[in-house]
């Protein structure tokens, strides 16, 4: 007769069979066994010691295990640079401590290759955890596996890293170069975007095949209007099968749903900027669900030091920024007004403040032009700014609040330019106002109009690069030292090279200008000189209105 109790056993199993579907060939469960928690930075900065810190951030992984989730930990790109001690290390010190948090997947975000292509890949290949991402291309093959399987809870899930292609110009071009100024290095950049949405399309369909219960998207796109069509909104429409996007670049702290390609909702999140917030995705073991949220520290004072928390890697970031104070304390200048990035007025739905310096002039932009051309004696200078990345404060200013204004490392130089480039650098920088743009030019020695009414006629090959403008231009009335810009005629005009030479922010209206002069010093030393000797240390009132002297006017 053979065992009753296996009998029932097969029989109840037929009936599951025939009542569900369900069939041994589907492998592993549906749902996990126990709630997966997917926590994720984006955007760091090197801000390791602010808002939550790493150490914050290892207190957070370490409650959620102790309530029995499953927790995995990611990075959505931008962390190894933004303050010193990722300028000083050239980002070591930064993957030195990602590797001691233990994270399990990172994408690399545009500033990741500010220190040059070749050598994040060696900071990549020096991180005990894989950087991924279906668009970051050599040559045309792929740099890192476009996605990675992690299991969790008894399911795999799947991480599908995509970088914007802005990074081709938001970073310096040049280091995505050969000798002879070819790309080699690329993010599928299109008119249409269609390529990069077929790349998370194939990472995505391919780790279904793989076996992944969950694929989440771990980009590095934002929501900015200047990055169509790479948004975030762009590749959720285009795309089918992706759970959820773990999101960054335009430090937002965005939670939205949108429509993919089968009109299915997919959630969004961000976490901002400097572990100001730092984002988690949640399954849920009772019925696989997938949501999002955001854990915040909106405190002036961060939340290691103000909750006294203490855990592995409190002495690491401790010993770190104790290194970089010693080197950076001393104080370059005296200011009697903050020099600002942001309106000191206007405020977001969040209540935070509204960034004006890639739209409008400000107090800081007026000073970092002044700083190259009176460094370098030009008639006229110009800054991009898109790196100015913090203000400087009222009171005593260290190297250190220069170098967290400036943190990239540029050269200046001063180059032989026609009136003609200058207007077409000028045009290019506003071609977004009133929205941002990181390549909009502050100016020193010279005064000119942005005409909001006059759509752009700013033209960009596939690569984003400026070739030239069409039609009417929306900057007029140039003013070089009170007298009206002549098109022919030649004059020596400061600036870094990003913008000079590099074509950072796809500016190319300097091609064939003749260089004569080069800073021996970095551009944060070259503003710390200006404001050290120049200023005589004396920050005074000549700076002191926070929208500047009047240099750019918008009109319209």
């Amino acid at each position: 007769m053979g065992n009753p109790f296996k009998r029932i056993a097969c029989a109840l199993v037929a009936l599951l069979v025939l009542a569900t579907g369900w069939a041994f060939a589907e492998a592993g469960p549906a749902t996990p066994v126990r709630d997966i928690v997917v926590l994720f930075t984006s955007d760091v900065h090197c801000g390791i010691d602010q808002g939550f810190g790493y150490v914050g951030l290892k207190a957070i992984r370490d409650a959620l295990e102790r309530e029995g989730n499953a927790v995995l930990l990611v990075d959505d790109g931008d962390a190894i640079q933004g303050e010193a001690i990722g300028i000083l290390t050239q980002g070591q010190a930064i993957i030195g401590l990602m590797n001691q948090m233990g994270y399990d997947v990172a994408i690399p975000g545009n500033h990741e290759f500010d220190y040059g292509a070749q050598r994040f890949i060696a900071l990549a290949d020096a991180a005990e955890f894989p950087y991924v991402s279906c668009n970051f291309n050599r040559n045309g093959e792929l740099v890192f596996p476009p996605y990675v399987i992690r299991e969790a809870g008894g399911v795999k899930l799947a991480f599908v890293g995509i970088t914007t292609p802005e990074s081709l110009t938001s970073s310096n071009p040049r280091f995505f170069q050969d000798d002879e100024g070819n790309f080699i290095y690329g993010f599928m950049r299109s008119e249409d975007g269609a390529e990069a949405y077929a790349a998370v399309q194939k990472a995505a369909d391919d780790a279904r095949a793989e076996g992944a219960k969950y694929v989440i998207l771990l980009a590095h796109l934002g929501n900015s209007g200047k990055s169509r069509p790479y948004t975030y909104a762009d590749v959720i429409g285009h795309t089918r099968g992706i759970d959820a996007v773990l999101d960054g670049h335009s430090h937002d702290t965005d939670k939205v749903a949108v429509k993919n390609a089968e009109g299915r909702a997919v959630p969004r999140q961000a976490c901002g900027t400097k572990l100001e917030g730092i984002g988690w995705l949640r399954i849920a073991a009772a019925d696989g669900s997938v949501e999002t949220g955001l854990y915040t520290w909106n405190n002036a004072v961060p939340a290691p030091r103000l909750l006294g928390l203490q855990n592995d890697m409190s002495d690491t970031v401790d010993d770190m920024m104790a290194w970089v104070d010693e080197q950076l304390d001393f104080v370059v200048a005296q200011c009697a007004c903050e020099l600002t990035i942001n309106d000191p007025i206007a405020r977001d739905d969040a209540g935070k403040p509204v960034r004006m310096i890639r739209r409008a002039e400000t107090n800081l932009g007026d000073l970092i032009a002044d700083a190259f051309r009176a460094r370098s004696g030009a008639e006229v200078g110009v800054a991009c700014a898109g790196g100015m990345r913090m203000g400087l404060p009222k009171g005593a200013v260290t190297m250190n609040d220069v170098l967290n204004t400036y943190p990239f490392g540029n050269r200046v130089y001063k180059a032989e330019v026609t009136g003609r480039q200058i207007l077409d650098a000028l045009e290019w920088g506003a071609r977004m106002v009133p929205e941002e743009s990181g390549g909009f030019l502050h100016a020193s020695g010279m005064t000119y109009e942005i005409h909001t009414d006059i759509p752009s006629g700013c033209q960009k090959d596939k690569n984003g690069l400026f070739t030239g403008v069409e039609g009417a231009y929306r900057v007029r009335n140039v003013m070089i030292w009170g007298e009206p810009l002549e098109m022919d005629r030649i004059y020596t005009l400061a600036s870094q090279d990003f913008t000079l030479i590099n074509h950072g922010d796809g500016q190319t209206a300097f091609d064939g200008a003749r260089t004569i002069w080069q800073a021996d010093v970095p551009d944060y030393g070259v503003v710390a000189e200006y404001l050290h000797e120049d200023l005589d240390g004396i920050v005074g009132e000549d700076y002191a209105n926070p929208y500047g002297q009047g240099r750019i006017v918008a009109v319209g």
